[in-house]
């Protein structure tokens, strides 16, 4: 019978993997001579693990395993009945737990998680692994809100953890297209930038559904599920997919597709914090004048406006504005008009406006980014339709693996494209809209007893320390209250 690995083992062997390639070949037999090329030894692969298994945690742990290169030994969700089962039979010898501290707890030598949960969890699951040495690769939006982003941020550079969020679309070679746009000066300086969606693609804007505790599916663990949410009964229709329009779980329009059509700009103009944030939404009327007043919920559409001070990139202040509910900007003249703007159907995209012309793309996730360029004196540079992808989601996941082989710091991390470094002040950015909006439906008494908005202004913000400076109110958005044992 084998003795189990001590603890000093276990730091041993996370020890070495930090030390990257270089040390391994002082210690070990080269790959190549045990078992021919392509081979990878034991010793070299790490132990990785799923928080939330189904859904795109199943394509997340799966490309993570980079083919099987890497062992997967654990597998963590609240309902292995649903899409989760897939990994279970992808990787059937991993060991399975429905609670991720549990998990972390249990199985010492875990190097590295993927944590695709719903948003509420990204921060109470990353903040618990990193305390335990564990590197993450987070799911976008990188956190429910922002100081929990700026507090993962700081955890990562401190515990020296390596990370990466799941907006897989920045490690999209064609980027490198955009940015060389923007670094040649060829649109003058740029002044304006327009993003727009179509989600929400999912139930948004009314009635929170009402509570049905018989309907809870039976393998489903409802009350982990809520993880450091307020406990209520299980209510139907929000697991697994539609929790993205209540504020308590989700992030709305803004948290599922923001992290990568606001990363386009964000990345290659170089921006950082907005200075200000406002915005309006869609009203829903069920009768006469009088709208539907839901604000525990995201709205069906809205419009936001964040301004930025200029950057070397840009040479300008910014204005920045983002809608969604299917609203999208007026075409631009110079744009033919049989041509669509951003991606396909003009239903997802970016265009960064300057003096001398406009740059157009796609949503980048895994859609083709569609880059085009179009000057004032008629001239136009096309990126292609189709991308040549030799890996899945251009490699972001197996970029970040082999970061953690190499170690924090090492050659291969810095050239991360959306570690927690870069991927903090961005995940804050997109949620500053949320934060608008969330202010922009705060009610309360007047001195005639009737109800009123009272938040609907530009906010103005501090983004160093975190803070609305012109509406106290506002700040209650900044972070959330957490249930005991999931707090960040």
């Amino acid at each position: 019978m084998k003795k189990p690995k001590s603890a000093k083992s276990v730091g041993s062997r996370r020890s070495f993997i930090k030390k990257g390639a270089m040390a391994s070949s002082i210690f070990f037999v080269p790959r190549h001579v045990l078992g021919g090329v392509g081979y990878t030894a034991p010793s070299d692969r790490l132990n990785i693990a799923a928080i939330g298994a189904g859904g795109k945690g199943a394509s997340d742990i799966r490309n993570a395993s980079v083919g099987g290169r890497e062992k997967v030994v654990a597998l963590c969700d609240v309902d292995f009945s649903g899409s989760a089962s897939k990994s279970v039979e992808r990787f059937p010898k991993a060991k399975l737990y429905a609670d991720f501290r549990k998990m972390l707890d249990k199985e010492k030598g875990i190097d590295a998680v993927t944590i695709s949960t719903p948003d509420h969890v990204h921060g109470p699951a990353a903040k618990y692994a990193m305390e335990r040495g564990v590197h993450v690769y987070v799911q976008k939006p990188m956190t429910h809100n922002i100081r929990e982003a700026r507090v993962l941020t700081e955890m990562a550079r401190s515990k020296k953890i390596v990370t990466q969020m799941g907006n897989q679309g920045g490690s999209n070679p064609l980027l490198g297209m955009v940015q060389k746009w923007v670094d040649s000066g060829v649109l003058g300086k740029i002044s304006k930038v327009q993003v727009w969606t179509n989600r929400p693609v999912w139930p948004q804007g009314g009635a929170f559904p009402k509570p049905d505790p018989t309907a809870k599916p039976k393998d489903l663990d409802w009350d982990l599920w809520l993880g450091p949410s307020e406990y209520k009964p299980y209510t139907p229709n929000i697991h697994p997919f539609s929790w993205r329009g209540w504020w308590e779980y989700g992030t709305g329009a803004l948290g599922d597709v923001g992290c990568h059509l606001i990363d386009i700009p964000f990345r290659t103009l170089g921006l950082k914090y907005p200075t200000d944030a406002e915005c309006s939404v869609g009203a829903v009327y069920s009768g006469m004048w009088n709208a539907d007043y839901h604000p525990e919920g995201c709205p069906a559409s809205s419009f936001i406006t964040l301004h930025f001070g200029a950057t070397e990139k840009s040479g300008s202040p910014i204005e920045m504005s983002w809608s969604d509910g299917g609203i999208r900007p007026a075409h631009p003249d110079i744009i033919p008009a049989d041509h669509d703007i951003g991606g396909s159907g003009s239903q997802n995209g970016v265009l960064m406006i300057g003096e001398k012309g406009i740059i157009s793309t796609n949503i980048n996730d895994s859609s083709a980014l569609m880059p085009k360029l179009y000057l004032n004196d008629g001239s136009t540079d096309f990126g292609p339709e189709v991308e040549p992808n030799d890996e899945p989601e251009y490699g972001h996941h197996r970029k970040w693996i082999d970061a953690c082989k190499a170690g924090f710091g090492s050659e291969e991390h810095l050239g991360l494209t959306s570690s927690f470094d870069y991927a903090g002040p961005m995940t804050e950015t997109v949620l500053m809209g949320n934060l608008a909006i969330r202010s922009y439906l705060l009610q309360r008494e007047n001195e005639k007893g009737k109800m009123e908005f009272f938040a609907r202004k530009k906010l103005l913000w501090d983004g160093e320390n975190m803070r609305i400076t012109n509406l106290e109110e506002a700040n209650q958005f900044v972070t959330r209250n957490y249930r005991p044992g999931f707090v960040v």
